[in-house]
């Protein structure tokens, strides 16, 4: 199949570009990387009548770090992550994600903004933003406002996106000493969409866990905290010698559904042994 036919505007600034999405209403859909867009269009599973592609707006480029903070501008490529020395000093978390994102090509040209735009529910980086209590920042030809990565993801492919806006930029909270952070997913092949996965920000105290943030991607319908699993492992030290501590209460925070070769059980017994994976690597690092 190929896409149905389309308009396509190259603004000349971002500006321009929040005018264009403005004068189209609800027929305009912006594209940077288009890893997931063009796949879409081709499907026509999207049919918008215009394409603005902001691929190129430099105001969503920019890295920046003050007070604790770092900005990371929505065009930042996945690719960019690996490469970058504020991502690589202050955000470890996005550093361990960043590999599993697809293969190299799709790296190389996806964006952060679009990967949290698009909202996949089993995708790395919108977990990520949600573990690490990031902002968001977005902008139209109204102004900007800021949205807690926590409250945009709505549900299944929704976000707090209103028409005429973008993702401008993510603010994150630099990383400080005594916060461990640990990611895994499980896929059928590598690069793969994750069947599950976990991004997680734990406040240690010792070899206690003192206060956690885990975010399930994969076998959740959105990005959000869990927080009754969160709450369960309170206190626990680590390594942890088995998964009683929390097996009995995952699937209040979970609650997948049946696929073609993978039932929801399957996927909560994954989610389980998954959690005590991870949960158990912050010890390893620590010692380390």
């Amino acid at each position: 199949m190929k896409a149905r036919n389309f308009r396509y505007i190259r603004p000349a600034s971002l500006t321009h570009a929040y005018r264009i999405l403005a004068d189209a209403g609800g027929d305009a859909v912006p594209v940077a990387g288009g890893q997931s867009l063009l796949a879409g269009l081709n499907m026509r599973l999207s049919a918008p009548n215009l394409l603005v592609d902001i691929g190129n707006l430099k105001e969503l480029s920019c890295q920046s770090q003050s007070n604790g903070v770092v900005r990371l501008g929505a065009l930042t490529r996945h690719s960019d992550l690996l490469r970058s020395d504020l991502v690589g000093k202050h955000l470890p978390l996005l550093i361990q994600a960043a590999p599993h994102i697809g293969h190299v090509a799709i790296r190389n040209r996806g964006t952060l903004g679009g990967s949290l735009a698009y909202a996949d529910p089993a995708a790395e980086l919108p977990a990520c933003t949600v573990a690490m209590e990031a902002t968001l920042i977005l902008g139209s030809i109204a102004g900007e406002r800021e949205v807690k990565a926590e409250d945009f993801f709505k549900g299944l492919f929704e976000t707090d996106l209103r028409p005429g806006e973008l993702i401008v930029a993510v603010k994150f909270p630099a990383t400080p000493s005594g916060i461990s952070v640990g990611f895994a997913e499980l896929s059928r092949r590598r690069g793969d969409f994750a069947l599950v996965g976990l991004a997680a920000v734990v406040a240690m105290q010792r070899d206690r866990i003192d206060k956690a943030r885990l975010v399930y991607f994969g076998c959740a319908d959105r990005a959000k905290v869990a927080k009754t699993i969160s709450a369960a492992i309170a206190g626990l030290a680590v390594p942890l010698p088995d998964t009683s501590s929390f097996q009995a209460v995952i699937h209040q925070d979970l609650s997948p559904d049946d696929t073609p070769g993978l039932r929801a059980d399957t996927r909560l017994h994954m989610a389980t042994v998954l959690t005590r994976r991870v949960l158990n690597s912050l010890s390893e690092r620590a010692a380390a």
